[in-house]
Protein backbone atom coordinates (compact mmCIF):
# COMPACT_ATOMS: atom_id res chain seq x y z
CA UNK A 1 0.00 0.00 0.00
CA UNK A 2 0.92 3.57 -0.32
CA UNK A 3 3.41 4.69 2.36
CA UNK A 4 4.26 8.40 2.08
CA UNK A 5 3.64 11.33 4.22
CA UNK A 6 5.14 11.67 8.01
CA UNK A 7 6.55 8.39 9.79
CA UNK A 8 3.16 8.40 12.17
CA UNK A 9 1.09 8.32 9.46
CA UNK A 10 2.82 5.81 7.37
CA UNK A 11 2.88 3.95 10.15
CA UNK A 12 -0.70 3.23 10.13
CA UNK A 13 -0.38 0.81 7.34
CA UNK A 14 1.99 -1.92 8.96
CA UNK A 15 0.92 -4.35 11.41
CA UNK A 16 2.14 -3.48 15.07
CA UNK A 17 3.67 -6.72 15.36
CA UNK A 18 6.22 -5.48 12.25
CA UNK A 19 6.97 -2.63 13.49
CA UNK A 20 8.91 -4.76 16.62
CA UNK A 21 11.13 -5.78 14.01
CA UNK A 22 11.49 -2.48 12.29
CA UNK A 23 12.95 -1.25 15.68
CA UNK A 24 15.91 -3.46 15.29
CA UNK A 25 19.08 -2.59 12.78
CA UNK A 26 18.32 -5.73 11.29
CA UNK A 27 15.79 -8.65 10.99
CA UNK A 28 12.85 -10.20 9.28
CA UNK A 29 8.98 -10.34 9.77
CA UNK A 30 5.98 -11.49 8.42
CA UNK A 31 2.50 -10.07 9.15
CA UNK A 32 -0.51 -10.40 7.22
CA UNK A 33 -4.58 -9.79 7.21
CA UNK A 34 -6.78 -12.53 6.80
CA UNK A 35 -10.16 -11.53 5.51
CA UNK A 36 -13.47 -13.73 4.70
CA UNK A 37 -16.88 -12.07 3.59
CA UNK A 38 -20.76 -12.99 2.89
CA UNK A 39 -21.90 -10.91 0.16
CA UNK A 40 -25.96 -9.99 -1.00
CA UNK A 41 -27.11 -7.61 -3.59
CA UNK A 42 -29.18 -7.64 -6.89
CA UNK A 43 -26.18 -7.19 -8.99
CA UNK A 44 -24.85 -10.90 -8.93
CA UNK A 45 -28.14 -11.41 -10.41
CA UNK A 46 -27.63 -9.47 -13.60
CA UNK A 47 -25.22 -9.48 -16.43
CA UNK A 48 -22.41 -10.14 -16.63
CA UNK A 49 -22.77 -12.29 -13.74
CA UNK A 50 -25.90 -13.64 -13.79
CA UNK A 51 -25.44 -15.96 -10.56
CA UNK A 52 -27.44 -15.90 -7.03
CA UNK A 53 -28.13 -13.02 -5.17
CA UNK A 54 -25.76 -14.09 -2.07
CA UNK A 55 -21.89 -15.49 -2.06
CA UNK A 56 -19.06 -15.79 0.01
CA UNK A 57 -15.34 -14.73 -1.13
CA UNK A 58 -11.61 -14.16 0.99
CA UNK A 59 -8.74 -11.98 0.60
CA UNK A 60 -5.25 -12.99 2.01
CA UNK A 61 -2.25 -9.99 2.42
CA UNK A 62 1.03 -10.84 3.39
CA UNK A 63 3.65 -8.15 4.65
CA UNK A 64 6.72 -9.42 5.00
CA UNK A 65 9.85 -7.07 5.44
CA UNK A 66 13.51 -7.64 5.83
CA UNK A 67 15.50 -5.20 7.48
CA UNK A 68 18.99 -5.10 6.43
CA UNK A 69 20.44 -2.17 8.35
CA UNK A 70 19.34 0.92 10.13
CA UNK A 71 18.53 2.28 6.58
CA UNK A 72 18.22 -0.19 4.23
CA UNK A 73 14.57 -2.74 4.08
CA UNK A 74 12.82 -5.05 1.78
CA UNK A 75 9.35 -5.20 2.29
CA UNK A 76 6.36 -6.14 -0.08
CA UNK A 77 2.32 -6.39 0.15
CA UNK A 78 1.30 -9.58 -2.16
CA UNK A 79 -2.72 -10.30 -1.81
CA UNK A 80 -4.34 -12.91 -3.32
CA UNK A 81 -8.12 -12.79 -3.20
CA UNK A 82 -11.63 -14.76 -5.00
CA UNK A 83 -13.76 -13.18 -7.49
CA UNK A 84 -16.23 -11.42 -6.67
CA UNK A 85 -14.64 -10.28 -3.11
CA UNK A 86 -15.12 -6.00 -4.24
CA UNK A 87 -17.76 -4.12 -4.65
CA UNK A 88 -16.60 -3.47 -8.33
CA UNK A 89 -16.43 -7.12 -8.72
CA UNK A 90 -20.15 -7.52 -9.37
CA UNK A 91 -20.29 -5.94 -12.64
CA UNK A 92 -17.29 -8.06 -14.41
CA UNK A 93 -17.25 -11.55 -15.15
CA UNK A 94 -14.35 -13.35 -13.27
CA UNK A 95 -14.53 -16.04 -11.26
CA UNK A 96 -11.31 -17.82 -9.60
CA UNK A 97 -8.43 -16.67 -7.64
CA UNK A 98 -6.27 -13.05 -8.09
CA UNK A 99 -3.13 -12.55 -6.68
CA UNK A 100 -1.55 -9.01 -7.16
CA UNK A 101 1.97 -7.61 -5.74
CA UNK A 102 0.53 -4.41 -4.40
CA UNK A 103 4.15 -3.34 -3.30
CA UNK A 104 7.37 -4.47 -3.66
CA UNK A 105 10.28 -2.28 -2.98
CA UNK A 106 13.41 -1.55 -1.78
CA UNK A 107 13.77 1.27 0.23
CA UNK A 108 16.47 3.52 2.56
CA UNK A 109 14.99 6.08 5.24
CA UNK A 110 16.81 8.48 7.31
CA UNK A 111 14.86 10.54 10.53
CA UNK A 112 15.87 13.24 12.75
CA UNK A 113 13.86 14.96 15.11
CA UNK A 114 11.90 17.04 13.27
CA UNK A 115 12.86 15.50 9.33
CA UNK A 116 13.07 12.58 7.69
CA UNK A 117 13.86 11.26 4.24
CA UNK A 118 12.85 7.53 2.21
CA UNK A 119 14.38 6.55 -1.30
CA UNK A 120 11.85 4.16 -2.82
CA UNK A 121 12.31 1.94 -5.63
CA UNK A 122 10.45 -1.01 -7.35
CA UNK A 123 6.45 -1.87 -7.00
CA UNK A 124 4.68 1.02 -5.66
CA UNK A 125 1.77 1.92 -4.96
CA UNK A 126 0.51 5.67 -6.59
CA UNK A 127 1.50 8.43 -4.92
CA UNK A 128 -1.79 10.24 -5.71
CA UNK A 129 -4.40 10.47 -3.02
CA UNK A 130 -4.64 9.45 0.76
CA UNK A 131 -7.47 6.22 0.89
CA UNK A 132 -4.32 3.63 -0.14
CA UNK A 133 -3.00 4.19 3.38
CA UNK A 134 -5.94 2.69 4.45
CA UNK A 135 -6.44 0.17 1.68
CA UNK A 136 -6.06 -3.10 4.38
CA UNK A 137 -9.11 -4.44 5.39
CA UNK A 138 -8.30 -4.02 9.37
CA UNK A 139 -7.49 -0.99 8.70
CA UNK A 140 -10.33 0.87 6.76
CA UNK A 141 -13.61 1.08 8.90
CA UNK A 142 -16.01 0.05 6.11
CA UNK A 143 -16.01 -2.68 3.20
CA UNK A 144 -15.77 -1.28 0.18
CA UNK A 145 -13.80 1.62 -1.52
CA UNK A 146 -14.16 5.17 -2.48
CA UNK A 147 -15.41 5.35 -5.89
CA UNK A 148 -12.51 6.47 -7.53
CA UNK A 149 -10.08 3.58 -6.28
CA UNK A 150 -10.31 0.16 -7.66
CA UNK A 151 -9.14 -2.48 -9.98
CA UNK A 152 -10.98 -2.01 -13.26
CA UNK A 153 -11.49 1.72 -15.03
CA UNK A 154 -10.63 3.79 -11.58
CA UNK A 155 -8.93 6.88 -11.95
CA UNK A 156 -6.67 5.30 -9.14
CA UNK A 157 -5.58 2.04 -9.46
CA UNK A 158 -4.90 -0.32 -6.56
CA UNK A 159 -2.48 -2.18 -8.39
CA UNK A 160 1.67 -1.72 -8.10
CA UNK A 161 3.38 0.53 -10.57
CA UNK A 162 7.23 -0.26 -11.69
CA UNK A 163 9.00 3.02 -10.25
CA UNK A 164 10.75 5.46 -8.04
CA UNK A 165 9.60 7.67 -5.16
CA UNK A 166 11.34 10.38 -2.62
CA UNK A 167 9.35 10.96 0.81
CA UNK A 168 10.47 13.70 2.81
CA UNK A 169 9.01 15.45 6.04
CA UNK A 170 10.09 18.36 7.62
CA UNK A 171 8.78 20.19 10.58
CA UNK A 172 4.56 20.30 9.58
CA UNK A 173 4.93 19.64 6.06
CA UNK A 174 5.49 16.21 4.43
CA UNK A 175 6.29 16.07 0.51
CA UNK A 176 5.89 13.18 -1.99
CA UNK A 177 7.41 12.79 -5.50
CA UNK A 178 6.91 9.48 -7.54
CA UNK A 179 8.08 8.55 -11.27
CA UNK A 180 6.44 5.31 -12.70
CA UNK A 181 6.59 3.44 -15.82
CA UNK A 182 2.42 3.88 -16.60
CA UNK A 183 -0.37 5.88 -15.00
CA UNK A 184 -2.41 5.27 -11.86
CA UNK A 185 -5.26 4.61 -14.47
CA UNK A 186 -3.76 2.11 -16.35
CA UNK A 187 -0.76 -0.05 -14.60
CA UNK A 188 1.34 -1.42 -17.12
CA UNK A 189 3.86 -4.51 -16.20
CA UNK A 190 7.21 -4.07 -17.22
CA UNK A 191 6.69 -6.45 -19.68
CA UNK A 192 4.04 -4.82 -21.58
CA UNK A 193 3.73 -2.39 -24.18
CA UNK A 194 2.95 1.01 -24.38
CA UNK A 195 4.47 1.85 -20.92
CA UNK A 196 4.99 5.96 -20.63
CA UNK A 197 6.46 7.69 -17.82
CA UNK A 198 4.32 9.20 -15.45
CA UNK A 199 4.76 11.90 -12.65
CA UNK A 200 2.74 11.55 -9.32
CA UNK A 201 3.17 13.77 -6.16
CA UNK A 202 1.92 15.48 -3.21
CA UNK A 203 2.44 17.54 -0.28
CA UNK A 204 0.50 18.21 3.08
CA UNK A 205 0.94 20.42 6.16
CA UNK A 206 -0.24 19.11 10.01
CA UNK A 207 -2.24 21.74 11.05
CA UNK A 208 -2.14 20.76 14.54
CA UNK A 209 -1.83 16.86 16.25
CA UNK A 210 -4.87 15.23 14.40
CA UNK A 211 -5.53 17.58 11.55
CA UNK A 212 -4.04 17.54 8.37
CA UNK A 213 -4.85 18.49 5.00
CA UNK A 214 -3.32 17.71 1.17
CA UNK A 215 -2.97 17.90 -2.38
CA UNK A 216 -1.95 16.18 -4.85
CA UNK A 217 -1.17 15.30 -8.74
CA UNK A 218 -0.49 12.94 -11.42
CA UNK A 219 -0.05 13.89 -15.04
CA UNK A 220 1.25 11.39 -18.48
CA UNK A 221 -0.26 9.18 -20.89
CA UNK A 222 -2.86 6.47 -20.10
CA UNK A 223 -3.97 4.37 -23.16
CA UNK A 224 -2.43 1.17 -24.98
CA UNK A 225 -4.01 0.01 -27.86
CA UNK A 226 -5.99 -2.70 -26.37
CA UNK A 227 -7.71 -0.38 -23.73
CA UNK A 228 -11.63 -1.27 -23.59
CA UNK A 229 -11.72 2.78 -24.73
CA UNK A 230 -9.07 3.00 -27.38
CA UNK A 231 -11.20 3.28 -30.47
CA UNK A 232 -10.05 3.23 -34.25
CA UNK A 233 -8.49 6.33 -35.98
CA UNK A 234 -7.27 7.28 -32.33
CA UNK A 235 -3.99 9.89 -31.69
CA UNK A 236 -0.74 7.54 -30.62
CA UNK A 237 -0.98 6.57 -26.68
CA UNK A 238 2.02 8.40 -25.51
CA UNK A 239 0.26 11.55 -27.05
CA UNK A 240 -2.85 11.32 -24.56
CA UNK A 241 -2.06 12.24 -20.94
CA UNK A 242 -4.29 11.90 -18.14
CA UNK A 243 -4.20 15.43 -15.27
CA UNK A 244 -5.48 14.39 -12.08
CA UNK A 245 -5.46 16.91 -9.19
CA UNK A 246 -7.27 16.28 -5.70
CA UNK A 247 -7.29 17.68 -2.15
CA UNK A 248 -7.38 15.73 1.10
CA UNK A 249 -8.42 16.29 4.63
CA UNK A 250 -7.44 13.90 7.66
CA UNK A 251 -8.85 14.99 11.08
CA UNK A 252 -9.31 12.66 14.37
CA UNK A 253 -10.72 14.11 17.56
CA UNK A 254 -11.12 11.59 20.78
CA UNK A 255 -13.13 8.99 19.62
CA UNK A 256 -13.75 10.05 16.17
CA UNK A 257 -12.19 10.06 13.20
CA UNK A 258 -12.98 12.02 9.58
CA UNK A 259 -11.36 11.78 5.97
CA UNK A 260 -12.27 13.41 2.98
CA UNK A 261 -10.92 13.39 -0.82
CA UNK A 262 -11.79 15.69 -4.08
CA UNK A 263 -10.55 14.70 -7.39
CA UNK A 264 -10.73 15.73 -10.60
CA UNK A 265 -9.89 13.21 -13.45
CA UNK A 266 -9.34 14.94 -17.21
CA UNK A 267 -8.48 12.06 -19.78
CA UNK A 268 -7.35 13.34 -23.83
CA UNK A 269 -8.90 11.76 -26.36
CA UNK A 270 -9.11 13.32 -29.95
CA UNK A 271 -10.89 10.71 -31.93
CA UNK A 272 -14.18 11.51 -28.99
CA UNK A 273 -14.37 13.88 -26.96
CA UNK A 274 -12.03 14.37 -23.54
CA UNK A 275 -13.42 12.57 -20.61
CA UNK A 276 -13.87 14.57 -17.53
CA UNK A 277 -14.55 12.97 -13.75
CA UNK A 278 -14.74 14.68 -10.67
CA UNK A 279 -16.23 12.61 -7.23
CA UNK A 280 -15.33 13.35 -3.95
CA UNK A 281 -16.08 11.71 -0.30
CA UNK A 282 -16.47 12.04 3.12
CA UNK A 283 -16.19 9.31 5.61
CA UNK A 284 -16.62 9.08 9.45
CA UNK A 285 -15.43 6.76 12.27
CA UNK A 286 -17.04 6.88 15.63
CA UNK A 287 -16.01 4.63 18.36
CA UNK A 288 -18.67 4.23 20.91
CA UNK A 289 -16.87 1.21 23.08
CA UNK A 290 -13.73 0.04 22.80
CA UNK A 291 -15.00 -2.75 21.03
CA UNK A 292 -17.72 -1.26 19.28
CA UNK A 293 -17.71 1.65 16.36
CA UNK A 294 -19.91 3.42 13.48
CA UNK A 295 -18.42 4.58 10.43
CA UNK A 296 -20.07 5.93 7.05
CA UNK A 297 -18.82 7.05 3.58
CA UNK A 298 -21.23 9.17 1.33
CA UNK A 299 -19.99 10.13 -2.27
CA UNK A 300 -20.75 11.14 -5.19
CA UNK A 301 -18.93 10.49 -8.97
CA UNK A 302 -20.15 13.12 -11.73
CA UNK A 303 -18.33 12.12 -15.23
CA UNK A 304 -19.04 13.88 -18.49
CA UNK A 305 -20.19 9.63 -19.95
CA UNK A 306 -22.28 8.11 -17.64
CA UNK A 307 -23.72 10.76 -15.80
CA UNK A 308 -23.80 11.28 -11.85
CA UNK A 309 -24.11 8.77 -9.39
CA UNK A 310 -24.26 8.66 -5.33
CA UNK A 311 -23.24 5.88 -3.15
CA UNK A 312 -23.86 5.70 0.77
CA UNK A 313 -22.20 2.88 2.79
CA UNK A 314 -22.88 2.48 6.97
CA UNK A 315 -21.06 -0.04 9.24
CA UNK A 316 -21.17 -1.54 12.77
CA UNK A 317 -17.83 -3.13 13.46
CA UNK A 318 -17.20 -5.19 16.90
CA UNK A 319 -14.50 -6.33 17.82
CA UNK A 320 -14.20 -9.62 19.34
CA UNK A 321 -10.20 -10.05 20.19
CA UNK A 322 -7.52 -7.56 19.63
CA UNK A 323 -6.88 -9.16 16.33
CA UNK A 324 -10.47 -9.44 15.14
CA UNK A 325 -12.75 -7.39 13.61
CA UNK A 326 -16.14 -7.76 12.18
CA UNK A 327 -18.17 -5.60 10.17
CA UNK A 328 -22.04 -5.26 9.21
CA UNK A 329 -21.34 -3.20 6.11
CA UNK A 330 -24.71 -2.00 4.26
CA UNK A 331 -24.18 0.28 0.62
CA UNK A 332 -26.53 1.93 -1.74
CA UNK A 333 -26.00 2.90 -4.87
CA UNK A 334 -27.62 5.80 -7.10
CA UNK A 335 -27.70 6.86 -10.43
CA UNK A 336 -28.70 5.62 -14.19
CA UNK A 337 -26.60 2.59 -14.04
CA UNK A 338 -28.43 1.22 -10.85
CA UNK A 339 -32.61 0.88 -10.82
CA UNK A 340 -34.40 0.62 -8.16
CA UNK A 341 -32.63 -1.04 -5.12
CA UNK A 342 -30.06 -2.97 -8.15
CA UNK A 343 -26.81 -1.17 -6.75
CA UNK A 344 -27.62 -2.21 -2.65
CA UNK A 345 -25.41 -3.84 -1.21
CA UNK A 346 -25.42 -6.03 2.22
CA UNK A 347 -21.72 -7.59 3.79
CA UNK A 348 -20.93 -9.21 6.49
CA UNK A 349 -16.76 -9.01 6.64
CA UNK A 350 -14.42 -11.05 8.95
CA UNK A 351 -10.70 -9.77 9.19
CA UNK A 352 -8.26 -11.51 11.52
CA UNK A 353 -4.60 -9.65 11.71
CA UNK A 354 -1.79 -12.34 12.29
CA UNK A 355 1.92 -12.39 13.36
CA UNK A 356 3.51 -15.58 12.41
CA UNK A 357 7.16 -14.32 11.97
CA UNK A 358 9.57 -11.91 13.80
CA UNK A 359 13.02 -12.61 13.78
CA UNK A 360 15.34 -9.89 15.12
CA UNK A 361 18.78 -9.69 14.21
CA UNK A 362 21.24 -7.30 16.37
Amino acid sequence: MKLRVLLAFLLLLIPAGMLRAQEASSGFDLGMTLSGEGLYSPMLTSAPRNGDAATGAFRAVLYPTLKLTDHWTVSAAVEAYSHPFYFEDFQVNENGVEVNILQAQVSYSRFWKNRSLIVRAGQLQSAFGSFLLRYDDAVNPLVDMPGSYGYYYKGVSTESLAGVEVDAAIGKFDFRNQITNSSPANPRSLLDTDQYANWAGGAGYTIRQGLRVGVSGYRGPYLDHQYAYFFPGESNPSQLPTTAVGADVQWGLGHLNVDGEWQRFQMDYHAIPTFIDQTAYGEARLVLHPRWYVATRIGYDLASYGGASQSYEFAVGYRPGSHELVKLDYELNKGASYPGSMGNVLALQFVATLHPVSYSGR
